[in-house]
């Protein structure tokens, strides 16, 4: 049976846990996984994992791929994440991918317009280096617990920076790794940003969150009671049939590729059951299973 490949369903795996995590959970039926690095590259030899995943991969029959190298640091300031994202830039190609995504850094503890000097410093050059390979670039929209006025992680978690963030660095192989939990967290609707923004995402995170509204309207978002969590998509807020119908109507073609360990209920040992309902969920979401049309 054919498979809806033009919007593929996977999860994140720690580029880490190497070759042999993926075989264990390939046959769940994930069809795409981001490799994830912390910081910087930390040992990871990407030649030598991309010969694994992808030998790894061929004895599935060739029917997963890997979506986007994933590097989340603080390029604004740490070196080391520099040349972590060089690094994957230059070896994304080797896994059959041609996107890396990750955080795009800030000044720690500054407001986020005065982060974008060394932003466009930094991604200048690492834009025009994946131009040069045929590689994109992809900003998850995370705040890391930041706001506009100070944080230590990432500038790209609001429309208003996204703007300034292009302008400084107007490369058509910048875009976002977007996904509607971090934009909930904000009490922001997330379908509508999500047509907005349409041709600047590249890929998704399958992440989802609840909100209870009647812990805001009792207390606010400052009043010290948990007002949102992060949830495994399926169980959350987010009508995910949506999403991806707005995806599919912008032309969008990658990945949507489930965040876990996050859910308060799907955890510990029920990780991976929480994981494949969301699998499960989300290509029933896609439209089920791929029908011919009768000739």
């Amino acid at each position: 049976m054919k498979a809806q490949t033009d919007i593929r369903i996977g999860t994140l795996a720690n580029a880490s846990s190497g070759a042999g995590y993926l075989r264990q959970i390939i046959p769940h039926g994930f069809e795409s996984f981001e490799l994830t690095l912390w910081m910087k590259l930390d040992g990871v030899n990407l030649k030598k994992l991309a010969a694994e995943v992808r030998q790894a991969l061929d004895e599935t029959g060739n029917t997963a791929v890997i979506s986007s190298l994933g590097i989340y640091g603080n390029p604004l300031m740490s070196e080391e994440s520099v040349e972590a994202w060089k690094a994957c830039i230059d070896n994304v190609h080797l896994f059959g991918a041609d996107l890396v995504c990750g955080f795009a850094g800030r000044l720690k503890d500054k407001p986020v317009p005065d982060s974008m000097p060394a932003f466009k410093k930094v991604f200048t050059k690492l834009a025009q280096r994946a131009a040069d390979k045929g590689v994109r670039l992809a900003f998850e929209n995370c705040d890391m617990g930041g706001t506009w006025e100070t944080g230590d992680w990432n500038i790209a978690h609001a429309p208003a920076a996204w703007e300034m963030m292009f302008a400084e660095v107007p490369a058509d192989n910048l875009g976002l790794e977007w996904e509607p939990c971090h934009q909930i967290n904000s009490l922001v609707d997330p379908l509508p940003q999500l047509r907005k923004w349409i041709k600047r995402i590249f890929h998704l995170h399958g992440k989802d969150a609840t909100l209870f509204r009647d812990v805001v309207k009792e207390h606010g978002i400052r009043g010290g009671k948990p007002y949102v969590y992060h949830r495994t998509p399926g169980f959350g807020d987010t009508n995910w049939a949506d999403v991806i119908s707005i995806l599919r109507m912008g032309g969008f073609t990658g990945a949507i590729d489930i965040e876990g360990w996050h859910d308060p209920v799907y955890r510990g040992d029920l990780e991976m059951t929480g994981q494949v309902h969301g699998l499960n969920y989300l290509k029933r979401c896609r439209g089920g299973n791929y029908i011919a049309n009768p000739t």
